[in-house]
């Protein structure tokens, strides 16, 4: 797995290109989400989210040893509702995939929690996205909950991962 270095978004129009060749590299996760045509993924629609996100979680830029963004991970260090640490995003380069990249952005995560008093990480997987369900359950979360998300109404499932 490549070493990867996070560090908060600033938002400059390089970053935000970056990004949305994130999510332009991802159109199934795109047309999970609903929020973005992956054909056309706006820069100010996602600097708009990105913005909005980061007034309540921290919104991470991986980079590779060449300073390249290679992926996104948001995280909201306690959930108003549970008082859980979540992952609220995490997304690789498309091209990337299968490198174990996003396994290693969910390890900094955990690391980064360890010592919550929770004991524990949670996240919410789109119904709708398999492959983000298999990915996570491979990396040996549970689900512990189905409900629909708070901001879109979308059915998912609901992960946990002891830590502790």
């Amino acid at each position: 797995m490549p070493r990867l270095a996070l560090a908060p978004a600033v938002f400059t129009p390089d970053e935000i290109s970056a990004v949305v060749d994130l999510y332009r590299t991802n159109p199934g996760y795109c047309r999970a989400s609903g929020e973005y045509d992956p054909d056309e993924v706006r820069a100010d629609q996602v600097e708009a989210d990105l913005r909005e996100e980061a007034e309540q979680s921290e919104v991470l830029l991986a980079r590779d040893p060449d300073g390249r963004i290679v992926g996104l991970l948001c995280l909201l260090p306690e959930h108003p509702r549970d008082g859980h640490p979540w992952i609220g995003l995490l997304l690789v380069h498309g091209d990337l995939h299968g490198q174990g990249l996003g396994r290693g952005l969910a390890v900094l995560a955990e690391e980064r929690f360890r010592t919550h008093p929770s004991g524990g990480l949670r996240l919410a997987v789109l119904e709708n996205n398999p492959s983000a369900l298999a990915f996570w359950t491979a990396l040996g979360w549970r689900e512990i909950a189905r409900r629909r998300d708070v901001q879109h109404g979308r059915p998912c499932i609901v992960m946990h991962r002891q830590l502790a």
